[in-house]
């Protein structure tokens, strides 16, 4: 026997069947189906509370109420669906329309692009260290945490490890995006024996802020050179000769004493155009450790090297007077066609 609760909501879901079917007429555009959705079909819509009073009807005759009600949502849902499908093919049209050429138009002469400054500093490096007798070679992005940290003397309760705060991969604790270059030193000294002369460059990926002069994604370029006999004055002549070869003679290097887990003793290279007094640091080197060499079984009483890595993109603030690492990224034409 129907009750006056019944009846109501009956009477209330023919009434909202009414009105939500002139409404999905009224309807001109994929943002008011969504609103639509939201009132009629929505968590805390129309319908959703007319579901709620079934609660307060007898068995039978919530089961009869309850099978209009998920009646009306299914209808409801397949006019809505049909109504954006409708709208997805008036706005495809449209941009279809607006996309359009006109294939008869005469042709226009398009500029020819060019290598990016970075690029273009990253092969002027490398054409100088090859002229100082080096290899260029390469290694993965993606490395494993042997190579990027394990072989290069950072075991895993290194507390220089939080220096290199990293992207690994999600599901494989033990590879993660490349912190640094130094990983090709060793997959080269594995595979060679001395001497070994080589460069390698590459993209290199941190979590560092972004700000004037850090970047997640940056480029490196890693300089290794082992052989018996060599010693201190062999890093820093190699340095200096690179850095004027680089900048000419209006710049001026200075050396600091730093510390990294690879290296012993370590330093940090600084540079400024002669005149200023704003220092930038370009690079870390070093000669390499001796657990380093032992790792990859050279005979650290026969053999010595060293080592150093440079940053790309602040080499090229430096000679091209860029303030702010981000603006490499940032796809200016008028700064990109400027180099």
């Amino acid at each position: 026997m129907a009750t006056a609760q019944h009846d109501g909501l009956i009477q209330k879901a023919r009434k909202l069947e009414e009105q939500a079917l002139q409404e999905l007429q009224a309807l001109s555009s994929t943002r008011h189906c969504e609103e639509f959705r939201v009132k009629y079909l929505g968590r805390k819509g129309q319908l959703a509370q007319l579901l709620d009073g079934l609660q307060a009807l007898a068995p039978d005759q919530r089961a009869e109420a309850g099978r209009l009600l998920n009646a009306l949502k299914e209808m409801l849902t397949a006019k809505l669906e049909q109504r954006l499908a409708e709208f997805a093919h008036i706005e495809k049209e449209a941009r279809l329309r607006a996309e359009a050429l006109d294939v008869t138009l005469p042709g226009r002469r398009q500029k020819l692009g060019s290598l990016h400054l970075i690029t273009q500093v990253t092969k002027e490096l490398e054409d100088i260290f090859v002229r100082l007798g080096f290899e260029v070679v390469s290694g993965p992005e993606i490395e494993t945490d042997y190579y990027n940290f394990e072989a290069l003397n950072i075991p895993k309760d290194h507390p220089a490890r939080d220096d290199w705060d990293s992207f690994y991969l999600d599901g494989f604790d033990d590879l993660l995006l490349r912190t640094h270059t130094s990983p090709v030193q060793i997959r080269v000294m594995q595979q060679r024996r001395p001497p070994v002369k080589v460069v390698c460059s590459g993209k290199c990926f941190r979590r560092d802020a972004t700000d004037a002069t850090h970047s997640p994604v940056f480029h490196q370029i890693e300089m290794l050179w082992v052989d018996k006999g060599i010693n201190f004055a062999h890093l820093k002549g190699t340095i200096l000769a690179f850095l004027e070869e680089f900048y000419g003679k209006g710049f001026e290097a200075r050396f600091v004493g730093d510390y990294f887990p690879f290296t012993e003793p370590s330093i940090q290279v600084h540079v400024r155009r002669k005149g200023t007094e704003k220092w930038l640091e370009i690079l870390g080197a070093g000669m390499v450790d001796p657990a380093v060499l032992q790792e990859v079984d050279y005979d650290p009483e026969e053999y010595t090297g060293f080592a150093f890595g440079l940053g790309v993109e602040r080499m090229a603030m430096l000679k091209y007077g860029v303030d702010d690492i981000r603006t490499f990224y940032q796809n200016d034409m008028r700064f990109l066609e400027a180099f």
